[in-house]
């Protein structure tokens, strides 16, 4: 049943493991960010750009401010999470060096999806978290869709299809926003929630798009 998943997942990460998770937008593949050698295999699994940053996924908002300088009112952080946005924050000490080593801010993801917030809550630190494809290919929303990962994964946890298949604007992932400047935010990605996201930066908090 779902703990038994929960207790696998999590055993098979603080091994050092790789394991592909459903969220609430497509699947993914995590592992523990505090595990340097874990988070060069995610990079080898996906053939990723070693300078393209992998988010944090963390079960509750409460965890966020260990590994994140928070220059926004807590509300909004609770306005957006959990959800399928990516919060991207200045990083504190606390976060693994070898994760993102060339830059100073950090995304992070909390899924509005119970067994992922179970399973980052089931682990000591954050987890490292990027979409269960090939890099450069399209995202996935069934474990058949990536079965080629398969083999140099520990564990696939199949929560059955996410979203709409027949939907484009279900593989687009998360909406990526950048909020490490006060006062202000940029869109990354606009991802599958741009719009919501948008409203309530500007209407509700005041926030202005920083001009690129």
């Amino acid at each position: 049943g779902w703990g038994e998943a929960v207790a696998a997942a999590a055993a098979a990460l603080q091994a050092g493991g790789l394991v592909a998770v459903p969220t609430d937008t497509v699947y993914g593949v995590a592992c523990l960010a505090q595990d340097s050698a874990a988070v060069r295999s995610i990079y080898s699994l996906k053939g990723r750009n070693g300078a393209k940053p992998l988010a944090i996924c963390l079960g509750d908002v409460e965890r966020l401010y260990r590994y994140c300088r928070v220059n926004v009112p807590d509300e909004l952080l609770r306005d957006l999470l959990p959800g399928p946005v990516t919060l991207v924050l200045e990083r504190s000490e606390e976060l693994n060096k070898d994760l993102n080593p060339f830059t100073s801010l950090v995304g992070v993801r909390i899924p509005d999806h119970p067994f992922m917030r179970d399973l980052a809550r089931a682990c000591s630190g954050p987890l490292a978290l990027t979409s269960a494809n090939i890099s450069s290919q399209g995202s996935t929303l069934t474990v058949l869709e990536f079965q080629d990962l398969w083999p140099h994964l520990s564990l696939v946890i199949d929560g059955g299809p996410i979203g709409d298949m027949q939907s484009p604007e279900c593989r687009l992932g998360s909406t990526v926003v950048d909020l490490s400047v006060s006062g202000k935010f940029s869109i990354i990605r606009p991802g599958c929630a741009l719009t919501p996201t948008v409203e309530i930066l500007k209407k509700k908090y005041g926030l202005v798009p920083e001009s690129s």
